[in-house]
């Protein structure tokens, strides 16, 4: 198996993912599919799901042989190496099955003076993970916020409690935290949303872990905008479009009320 990017829009998406995960989950199961890479996972505390698709038109390579497939590696170790990538370097990412690890390295393919190639091995380790089937599910409500904004109501929400409320109707959506210190409301008309659909004279009063929230919407180089989906009866759906028909998602149970 082996892939490469190249491009430093995507290297910076790729890296972030990685940061966002290694908060998620100590190990990182990649599949490597005919046309895709694949992430599936749970944290610890089995409140929240990642799933991860990408294509594989979206890497400037992808090259999957007959003996790959599944790949665990320290997503903490992976995430520090990725780190190490400079402006012009690809990175290559290349395993076979025939080995205990796996190689990594960053290319300074476009001869920059003063930079140098970077190469790494680091070992594979095994985690049994079962796939989940993710159902499709009729949201209530779904919009689309821009992402920076939504890292910024979050950190500042985040200041007030750890569980975020989000009271949903026709007019606005409503996001709120309360502790010892007191309490932060944010009111969010719909016309400042790039996206909003709810179902006719339904309302939503959910609370969900605000500390989850925040390790889902801790960077802002994923996407320009993240979509949320909510119901009563489902965990929540946080949906980041990675282009080329490529996608981050996470799925949020709520807090149950005491």
């Amino acid at each position: 198996m082996k892939f490469t990017i190249k491009e430093k829009s995507k290297k910076d998406i790729f890296i972030s993912l990685f940061q966002v995960l290694k908060n998620c989950s100590s190990l990182i199961n990649m599949m490597f599919q005919e046309d895709h890479l694949y992430i599936q996972g749970m944290d610890r505390a089995h409140v929240c799901l990642f799933d991860l698709k990408i294509m594989s038109q979206w890497f400037e390579s992808y090259e999957k042989k007959q003996n790959s497939g599944t790949v665990c590696v320290d997503s903490h170790i992976f995430h520090q190496i990725l780190t190490f990538t400079q402006d012009k370097d690809t990175i290559v990412f290349e395993y076979d099955l025939e080995q205990d690890n796996t190689s990594i390295q960053l290319l300074n393919t476009e001869n920059v003076k003063g930079e140098f190639n970077k190469f790494f091995k680091i070992p594979l380790t095994d985690m049994e993970c079962d796939l989940l089937s993710i159902p499709e599910v009729d949201y209530d409500v779904e919009f689309s916020i821009k992402a920076k904004k939504m890292n910024e109501v979050v950190s500042q929400l985040a200041v007030f409690g750890d569980t975020i409320q989000i009271e949903t109707c026709e007019e606005e959506i409503k996001l709120s935290s309360d502790g010892v210190i007191g309490n932060m409301m944010v009111s969010v008309p719909i016309d400042d949303l790039n996206e909003y659909t709810i179902t006719e004279g339904e309302s939503i009063n959910v609370c969900f872990s605000l500390n989850y929230i925040q390790k889902m919407c801790l960077t802002t180089k994923l996407s320009q905008e993240i979509q949320f989906s909510i119901c009563k009866e489902y965990p929540m759906k946080i949906k980041y479009d990675l282009g080329e028909n490529s996608t981050f998602m996470f799925y949020i149970a709520p807090k149950m009320d005491d």
